[in-house]
This record gives structure tokens, C-alpha cells and sequence, in this order.
């Protein structure tokens, strides 16, 4: 792409945003057979004013334009990049539903192989392959939309449930990859189709989405008291049942509210909402994925030694791993969450001055799920700190995977 005239790239990008060269030229201003020439080489295109407002129409940076994009990774990770940003910016600025209102939505897949890519989508980020995930989601989120947009009757509440869904997932490996107004964009619009698909479960989960993005961009505090809120609402008893799937999200609520509650440093709210989930856990038995949530009394622990991180007590969270998380429960959940565990715990070690171990963490999460650590900004941040702070040459597997990380002292 980085080698294409500009014309072509032109063309690549008025393609992949699926506008012809006559949309495109009465966006512009300008007559199709000028655009033919640009995209064609035949006319030079040398005026930034024009160049900006191409960039604008194809709601794209112009650095990318020009072909100054930054370099993709040339690991086996492919981590997401400003391709696979830009696509996914493009698709959630789609809006199928209003345009079905004037005029006939794009033809939808059957919401039978909706479901199974959904599925497949979850799986692919639980195991935490990133990257895989990124560049099906633009595909994924468009599809989800047309079928929303589509579907009437019995089936309207199905499409709206699954394209919800696909809000979630791109909200949540946004937010892990750094990109976190767009993690909030997603997972706002989750959080309205969930109430279309009138499934209160699903919405509760899109509010810990929310909340999440919240806390990424610096909110905690408001994440809190709408994670506390919506929880109370979805409490079981009284007038509402105790299914597993409601104890599972109830229980996410209150573990998301405990995180943004160590954001602010509030250790008894932290304290309280962990109690909390710890009871729901309790009463759910054992460690399920009801929503995708892999809610259970092991993530109970996993989430009260992030906690203990975010609150600066380094020492809390390893004597959390080391007395409160069974082997044999841990190394049954998905990778992800393996992996995300084994991060807040280097950040653990490291907050104790332990950079061996906090090395050592890094190492592990990596073998489990190697795009929680090569691609998650924070996982750099810690990375960096341990290269600083070991005496002397690092051992050869930190400074490999450091290399693999692009991270240098």
C-alpha cells in the first residue's frame, strides 16, 4: 500500500469505504471523470486543501492517505493496526437501520450462520487471538448490522441480540488494544441495541463494556455508580429469578464496579463489591461462561488480585494468587483470561520491586496467549519497566520476547 501512487491508494480506500466514483465525486465537488483521472494517475493530485478533504470524505487520517500510515507488524501476531482500525471505524459508522427506514437494507446473511460467526468470534477472543479477531470484525459488524436492519417479526429480536454481541466484542478487544473511543463508541451502541433485543442480561453485560471504556479513558468514577446501579437493578430476588445466567451477570457487575472502585482508590467499595460477587459466585457453583462471562469463583480471585494492583499493593495480589487461586480451576478458563491474570500479576511483582518474576509472568501469559502481552499497551508498560530495572543483561527469553514486543530500555 506504502508503494502505491496516490490515485490508487485513492481508489483502494473509495473502494473499501464501498462508494462508487460518481458518490464520490458529488461528495467532493468535482466531476467523475476527474476522479477517474486521480485514481488513474492521469492528473496529478498535489493541493494538501483537496488531499484533506478527500481524507475527510473517506473518514480516514490523511497521513494514512499519503501512505505514511505506521508500518504493519511483521510478527506472527499481526497485531491490529490503522488498516484494521480504519475498517472498524468505517463499519461502526454505518448505519443500516435509518437507511433501511428510507430505502432497502443490504441483503443480510441468515441469522442461523450469524450465530455460529458470533460464536466463533467470542471463542477466537477468549483464546486471545487479537489479531485474527480485528480483521474479522469489519466483516462481522457489517453483517450484524445488515441483518438488524433486515430482519422484522420473531426473528428482529435475534438479530438485535446478536449484533449487540458483536458491539461487545469490538468494544472489548479495542479497549485492550489501546483504541479506546472507539471501544466506548462500541460499546454505547450495545447497550441500545440490547434493549431493542429486550434481554436485560444482555444489557447488564454491554454496561460493563461501557463501564470498562469508561475507566481506559480515565472515568472510574462515573463507571462505578453505573455499574452499581444497573447491578442493584439485576440483583435475583424479589421480583427477579436466580438463574445462573443472572447471578453470572449480576456477579460481572459488581467485579467491573470493584475495578473502577480501585481506579479512585475506595478499598472498602472494592472490598464490599468483591463480597458481593464472591456470594453470587457461591451460589452459582463452579466457573461457567454464561454470557461470556466465564464468571465464577475463580474470577472472583482473579479480579480481587487486579484489584489489589490497582490500588498500588503489589504484595496483596501475589499472596492472592498463591492462597486463593486453585490450580486446577485456574488452568481449566480460557487463555485469555489466564493471560490477563498473569499480566496483573507481573504488574504485581513489579510494584514489589520483583522484576525476575514479574518477567517470569510475562513469559508465561505469553506462552498462554501471546497477544495479551505483545499487544496490550499496559503489557509494554510493564515489559519496560523490566528491562530497566534488571541488573546487567536481561535473561535471553526477556530479551527475546522484548524484541517480539518492539520494546527497548
Amino acid at each position: 500500500m506504502d508503494e502505491l501512487p496516490i490515485g490508487r491508494r485513492v481508489a483502494y480506500w473509495r473502494g473499501r469505504r464501498k462508494m462508487s466514483q460518481q458518490v464520490f465525486a458529488d461528495r467532493l465537488g468535482k466531476s467523475k471523470s476527474w476522479v477517474d483521472k486521480i485514481e488513474r494517475g492521469v492528473r496529478r493530485l498535489d493541493k494538501f486543501s483537496v488531499l484533506y478533504e478527500i481524507a475527510d470524505i473517506l473518514q480516514m487520517d490523511v497521513q494514512l492517505l499519503l501512505g505514511k500510515d505506521p508500518e504493519r507488524r511483521t510478527d506472527a501476531l499481526n497485531c491490529i493496526d490503522q488498516f484494521e482500525v480504519e475498517e472498524i471505524r468505517a463499519a461502526l459508522e454505518r448505519y443500516d437501520s435509518i437507511s433501511a427506514y428510507f430505502d432497502a437494507a443490504p441483503s443480510p446473511p441468515p441469522l442461523a450462520d450469524m450465530s455460529k460467526a458470533v460464536t466463533h468470534a467470542w471463542l477466537t477472543y477468549q483464546y486471545g487471538r487479537y489479531g485474527m479477531l480485528t480483521r474479522a470484525l469489519p466483516k462481522l459488524l457489517r453483517d450484524a448490522q445488515a441483518a438488524d436492519a433486515a430482519y422484522g417479526g420473531d426473528q428482529a429480536q435475534r438479530a438485535a441480540h446478536l449484533l449487540g454481541q458483536v458491539y461487545q466484542l469490538a468494544s472489548s478487544v479495542l479497549r485492550k488494544l489501546g483504541e479506546c473511543d472507539l471501544a466506548w463508541l462500541a460499546a454505547d451502541r450495545s447497550i441500545a441495541v440490547a434493549q431493542r433485543a429486550d434481554d436485560q442480561l444482555l444489557a447488564g453485560v454491554a454496561t460493563t463494556r461501557v463501564c470498562n471504556a469508561l475507566v481506559a479513558m480515565g472515568r472510574p468514577r462515573p463507571a462505578l455508580e453505573l455499574n452499581v446501579r444497573i447491578a442493584n437493578q439485576l440483583a435475583p430476588g424479589g421480583g427477579n429469578d436466580s438463574r445462573p445466567e443472572r447471578l453470572s451477570v449480576y456477579g460481572m457487575l459488581l467485579l467491573q464496579g470493584a475495578m473502577a472502585a480501585s481506579r479512585i482508590g475506595d478499598t472498602a467499595t472494592v472490598e464490599d463489591l468483591l463480597d458481593g460477587a464472591h456470594a453470587a459466585a457461591v451460589e452459582l457453583g463452579g466457573d461457567h461462561n454464561h454470557y461470556w462471562t466465564s464468571f465464577g469463583l475463580t474470577n472472583v480471585e482473579l479480579h480481587r488480585a487486579a484489584a489489589a494492583v490497582e490500588l498500588g499493593d503489589g504484595g496483596r495480589a501475589v499472596e492472592v494468587h498463591r492462597q486463593k487461586i486453585q490450580p486446577a480451576p485456574f488452568d481449566a478458563m480460557l487463555p485469555e483470561r489466564r493471560a490477563h491474570h498473569l499480566l496483573d500479576l507481573a504488574r504485581g511483582f513489579a510494584l514489589i520491586g520483583d522484576v525476575a518474576n514479574a518477567g517470569e509472568m510475562l513469559l508465561r501469559g505469553d506462552r498462554l496467549a501471546p497477544s495479551e502481552i505483545r499487544c496490550r499497551p499496559i503489557a509494554h508498560e510493564v515489559m519496560s519497566d523490566v528491562l530497566r530495572r534488571t541488573r546487567g543483561a536481561p535473561p535471553s527469553p526477556i530479551a527475546e520476547l522484548a524484541e517480539h514486543m518492539g520494546v527497548g530500555v
